[in-house]
């Protein structure tokens, strides 16, 4: 059993390193989907209130809120027979503290890492959200993140990919981490 945490700022992969783990067969668990549906259960649109949203899940729950709405579906994906989950979109030491307790020694985390121009293009060819055609949009949900404690589980990951070459590249280091091969 192998539970892998991805953490990264928008645009540095994160959303690309899950779709390599769907294609290996991992099933994925993302914790943006359950801010997605909080969005939706308060007749919110999630591409206006998500951030918004996010934030209320943590003030009516705790810093654990949403990790603890991921645990169950993570170990539904074992019971099914899964042996490695990727958990797509870490953003506190404290949901790292969560799916350590849930899973110990065998919870991963891996930080996606970009440069900040790299990242901005990439929204912007993107254009999933209002936000990723504006620099400084993009800027100030940085510090959003940020200010969940994404910094420091960067800095205190397992694993770095950063996201720099070509996407091949990329998805090839993705594999890698996936099937154990690097740690």
């Amino acid at each position: 059993m192998r539970v892998i945490g991805t953490v990264g700022l928008p645009g540095s992969g994160k959303g690309e390193a899950a779709e390599v783990a769907r294609e290996e067969g991992v099933p994925v668990v993302t914790m943006g989907d359950v801010i997605r549906e909080a969005c939706r259960e308060r007749g919110l649109d999630p591409t206006e209130h998500h951030g918004d949203v996010a934030r209320a899940l943590r003030e009516e729950g705790g810093e654990t809120a949403i990790a603890e709405r991921c645990v169950p579906a993570v170990r539904e994906a074992f019971d099914a027979g899964a042996d490695t989950v990727l958990v797509d979109g870490l953003r506190s030491p404290a949901e790292v503290e969560r799916f350590v307790e849930a899973f110990g020694e065998d919870f991963l985390v891996v930080s996606v890492e970009a440069p900040f121009e790299t990242r901005a293009e990439r929204l912007l060819e993107r254009g999933r959200d209002a936000t990723d055609s504006d620099r400084a949009d993009l800027r100030a949900r940085e510090e959003r993140e940020l200010d969940f404690g994404m910094g420091e589980v960067m800095e205190d990951a397992d694993v770095v990919i950063e996201n720099t070459d070509s996407l091949d590249a990329f998805r090839e280091r993705v594999r890698d981490v996936i099937r154990g091969e690097t740690a």
